[in-house]
């Protein structure tokens, strides 16, 4: 993980949730903010991995439900 985005979700208290993800998703959240070719794109994927992880059940702008352990 980059350091920077690392520190975001920390920061914005969102390390919780984001290691709750499924590693699949979180793996996609760095593939595709890792892909940005402009700054401002990287920033933009930033800030909706981070209002996605606040929301909760939101994943790449599709609803997302937490798997539940049996």
């Amino acid at each position: 993980m980059p350091a920077d985005v690392a520190q975001l979700l920390a920061g914005h208290g969102l390390m919780d949730e984001y290691d709750a993800r499924p590693r699949y998703q979180r793996n996609d959240y760095l593939g595709w903010i890792g892909r940005a070719k402009q700054p401002a794109t990287r920033h933009k994927r930033i800030k909706q991995m981070l209002d996605e992880l606040r929301a909760g059940g939101v994943y790449m702008n599709m609803e997302h439900t937490p798997s539940r352990k049996v």
